[in-house]
C-alpha cells in the first residue's frame, strides 16, 4: 500500500495559490483514477487501486503548519513505514517549471514538510517537489506562496500537474529511483532565443568575399 499527502490549505480562498499546488496535481490524480473524495482524520481522502497497488491519497485540512497531523494517523492504521509515503508539496526555491522527486533530506522551509518531519520523527520519505520560485525582490515570500497564479502562468502550470501526476503514478508503479530517471529532468521554464548569426568572421578564418 502506499501513502500520498498532497499539501495545501483548506477554504476557498486558498484554492488557486502557489501554495496548493499539490492539492491541484492531488485533485487531477483522483479525477483520473475516478476515486471520491470523502472527509477523512483531519484530512479529505481518496482511495483507488492501480495493477494491484492500494493507494491512499490525502489533503490535510489542518492547514499547512500541522500537515503532520492528517500523515501520522493513516500511517499508524495501515502500519506503513515512512517510506510508503510520498509527499506532494510546493518548492520555493526551484524555478517555476521545475519538478523534481527526491528521497529524505531537510524540510527546506516548507512548513508542512517541517511538520510531517517533526510528527515522524523522521525525515525518510519521498517528496515530490514542484517549483513555484521565489517572489521578485521586495516581496514578502509569506505573502508571496499565498499569492495566486498570474494568468500568463497557467499553461505552464497545467503541464507542469499533468506531468506531475504522471511522476505520481510512476512512483506508484516503479519506485522511486524509476520515477526520478523519468522525470527528474522535467524543465518547463522557456529557453532563450537564440542569438543571430554574427555576420564577422569567426577569429583566424578570413572575411567573406562580397
Amino acid at each position: 500500500m502506499k501513502l500520498i499527502v498532497a499539501l495545501g490549505n483548506p477554504g476557498s480562498q486558498y484554492a488557486h495559490t502557489r501554495h496548493n499546488i499539490g492539492w491541484r496535481v492531488a485533485d487531477e490524480l483522483a479525477r483520473q483514477q475516478g476515486a471520491t473524495w470523502r472527509a477523512g482524520d483531519h484530512a479529505e481522502q481518496a482511495e483507488f487501486r492501480l495493477l494491484g497497488e492500494k493507494v491512499l491519497l490525502i489533503k490535510p485540512q489542518t492547514f499547512m503548519n500541522a500537515s503532520g497531523k492528517a500523515v501520522l494517523p493513516p500511517l499508524q492504521f495501515y502500519k506503513l513505514s515512512p517510506e510508503a509515503l510520498l509527499v506532494i508539496q510546493d518548492d520555493l526555491d526551484s524555478p517555476f517549471g521545475l519538478l523534481k522527486l527526491r528521497f529524505g533530506g531537510r524540510h527546506g522551509g516548507q512548513n508542512g514538510v517541517r511538520d510531517i518531519i517533526r510528527v515522524l520523527g523522521s525525515e525518510q520519505f519521498a517528496r515530490l517537489k514542484l517549483g513555484i520560485s521565489r517572489p521578485p525582490p521586495g516581496r514578502d515570500p509569506a505573502a508571496w506562496v499565498l499569492s495566486s497564479w498570474a494568468e500568463d502562468e497557467r499553461a505552464t502550470l497545467d503541464e507542469l500537474v499533468r506531468l506531475a501526476v504522471l511522476a505520481t503514478l510512476k512512483w506508484i508503479t516503479a519506485g522511486l529511483k524509476e520515477a526520478q530517471a523519468a522525470y527528474n529532468g522535467t524543465d518547463l521554464r522557456p529557453r532563450p532565443e537564440p542569438a543571430p548569426a554574427s555576420d564577422l568572421p569567426a577569429p583566424g578564418e578570413p572575411p567573406s568575399e562580397p
